[in-house]
């Protein structure tokens, strides 16, 4: 069994437990709200992809512990990582001290684990208007020339954004996309989607033509999600769903 180590790191506030809680312990968005500050370093082991287990540190962003992830814990916190996903608050009014904060992690991430990839993620864009929102995308690619993706626990299609770095870490999309395109030419079949089991990221998809919602795989992930909550309050597990009209037809199976 594989064990990949990946570090959540950000300021205090930014909204790391909450992205964690939503995508790996299956809390919905307002539920979030509840969640208090992260104290040091909170551990969780995610089976992903089979045979594969995250484990996940999510690192408390106060300063006293920053200063201690980079002084005296910079070993243990920064050795053997494969992933640093790092958040950055859209409503920080502190974004120079955010930067030499995460400027100081990839200097003992790059002594450590020289071949960790590094995402950053721009929190609570929900908070930002849509005419604004193009605006603070420009000027955050300039400040961070990195791969940068924005997010918000009240979007649906940001949960694919999670996606996007799950399938890049693990670089197994390719191969299977193929495999669904070459059983996809059946005119009876549109469309075939693969979810991750356990946190029904988006994996892979082919489509014969391309539909007007870009954002339908998102959606029927959050909607299955709801669903399993719901089989799980009333103590059952979720196995399979067939939904079908005079139009449209589905079949979910785990």
């Amino acid at each position: 069994m594989s064990k990949r180590k990946v570090l959540l790191m950000g300021k205090s506030g930014s909204g790391k437990t909450s992205m964690r809680s939503i995508i790996f312990a299956n809390y919905i968005a307002r539920d979030t709200s509840r969640l208090g500050p992260t104290m040091e370093v909170e551990h969780a082991h995610v089976r992903f992809l089979g045979n594969l287990v995250l484990h996940l540190w999510d690192c408390g962003g106060q300063e006293a512990f920053m200063e201690n992830y980079l002084a005296s814990q910079k070993d243990q916190i920064f050795k053997n990582v494969q992933v640093l996903i790092y958040v950055f608050d859209v409503e920080s009014r502190e974004l120079e001290k955010d930067y030499r904060y995460y400027q100081s992690c990839l200097e003992a991430l790059l002594h450590n684990s020289p071949n960790a990839k590094v995402f950053c993620l721009i929190h609570k864009m929900d908070l930002v208007s849509e005419e604004h929102r193009d605006q603070v995308s420009s000027a955050s690619s300039k400040f961070l020339s990195l791969i940068l993706l924005f997010f918000s626990v009240y979007f649906q299609r940001d949960i694919l954004a999670r996606s996007q770095i799950e399938a890049d870490k693990f670089n197994r999309t390719n191969a299977v996309c193929q495999c669904f395109r070459s059983s996809i030419w059946d005119e009876t079949l549109y469309k075939v989607m693969l979810f991750e089991k356990a946190t029904f990221l988006v994996i892979a998809q082919a489509q014969i033509t391309q539909h007007r919602d870009v954002h339908r795989f998102e959606k029927v992930s959050n909607i299955i999600k709801q669903f399993k909550l719901s089989c799980s309050k009333l103590g059952s597990q979720f196995e399979c769903m067939y939904v079908r009209n005079s139009k449209f037809a589905a079949f979910i199976d785990s």
